[in-house]
């Protein structure tokens, strides 16, 4: 029995398409729409492949309002949205800002209009630990609680910062007009997932991140290095005040962070709390140097690196303090950082083209033989 019906923006991409199969999984009805800028539709075979069932998918921009509305006109039992479309490096953001502002900012505005229209009350937001910026510049707040200071040092960041705060406006206006007009307003919710480093690929070897161009992410450069596909890993940075110099990030299973998406939003539907934020991170920190060991130890030899200059926004150490979400939404992450290295090896491996080939047949063979 279908237990909702949700629209995901950018979920052909790596966080999307995985919280896409979480939510078959739960039993959602899953639309996905995606301009597929950094994805491939390739994964929408893989989502059947591991499950059994397939999100439809709908070739749409963000920032299109006009195919937004049709999407929602064509699917009038959509009752919520998980909002993941976006720019989402770093570096880049730094680049070409004023992309990173039409897309994040005006592609959820575009959606939110949309959304009003079609009364459409829920929305999970794929926020960002980049949101805190620099924590450690106030006491006792490593590993960052949701209740920290927000202050983002890149565009990215604010431009996540800027779609937190315009969500949460619109809201609490939604609901305060809904009682001005003697309803309660409850239906209007929005969850504000901060995570922090997304890691792994599913355990069958089937799905995972497949970057178009270079990546911005440690662990799949990290990986093309293992393939040969580049000479080393650059590390940003060797003089930070950690206990090896280089920066500490929380690096959480892609698995364990699509389930969260599917909590919060069956929190949202149930207990109608209004706007909520919520940190997904195992509250573990690791370093660059933990993290290419715990790499080069999944692959079984030692990657080549090389310490270049710090980058231009990046912080000391981004690890979550998930209390929260543990306490409110009864989530936890459960995977290790190894189960996620050894994960995303299995995927690198077996998939050296990503979407651009078909699933290995062991790992297909393999899949269907465990059903």
């Amino acid at each position: 029995m279908v237990v909702g019906s949700v629209l995901v923006t950018g979920g052909t991409g790596y966080i999307g398409s995985f919280t896409a199969l979480a939510l078959l999984e739960a039993d959602y009805k899953v639309v996905i729409v995606d301009n597929l800028y950094n994805s491939s539709p390739e994964v929408i075979n893989r989502i059947e492949l591991i499950c059994g069932k397939k999100p439809e998918y709908i070739q749409c921009d963000v920032t299109d309002e006009k195919k937004l509305d049709e999407v929602f006109e064509k699917h009038p039992d959509i009752d919520s949205v998980i909002h993941f479309a976006a720019l989402k490096a770093v570096g880049e953001s730094g680049e070409i800002p004023l992309e990173y502002y039409r897309v994040n900012v005006y592609g959820t505005l575009c959606l939110l209009r949309s959304m009003q229209r079609h009364n459409v009350t829920n929305i999970v937001f794929s926020s960002s630990a980049t949101v805190y910026g620099d924590a450690t510049r106030f006491e006792n707040m490593i590993p960052i609680p949701e209740e920290c200071p927000l202050g983002p040092t890149n565009p990215y960041g604010n431009t996540k910062f800027g779609v937190e705060t315009m969500i949460t406006d619109h809201i609490n206006a939604e609901r305060a007009n809904a009682k001005k007009a003697g309803k309660s307003g409850e239906q209007y919710n929005a969850a504000l997932l901060r995570y922090f480093n997304p890691a792994g690929s599913h355990p069958s070897g089937v799905m995972g991140e497949d970057p178009q161009g270079v990546p911005y992410n440690l662990l799949p450069l990290l990986a093309q290095v293992a393939v040969g596909k580049r000479e080393k890993l650059l590390v940003f940075g060797d003089d930070y005040n950690s206990k090896d110099g280089t920066a500490i990030r929380d690096y959480i299973h892609i698995l364990d962070l699509a389930r969260g998406h599917t909590v919060a939003l069956t929190h949202l539907r149930t207990h109608h709390p209004g706007v909520r934020a919520w940190n997904l991170g195992t509250g573990k920190g690791s370093t660059v140097h933990d993290m290419i060991g715990a790499f080069s130890a999944a692959v079984g030899r030692q990657l080549p690196y090389e310490v270049v200059g710090r980058r231009a926004g990046d912080v000391l150490d981004l690890t979550a303090n998930p209390t929260r979400a543990n306490r409110e939404l009864g989530w936890r992450a459960e995977r290790t950082l190894e189960e996620a290295c050894a994960d995303l090896w299995r995927w690198t491996e077996g998939n050296p083209q990503g979407y651009r080939q078909e699933a290995p047949k062991e790992f297909v063979e393999k899949l269907r033989g465990g059903k």
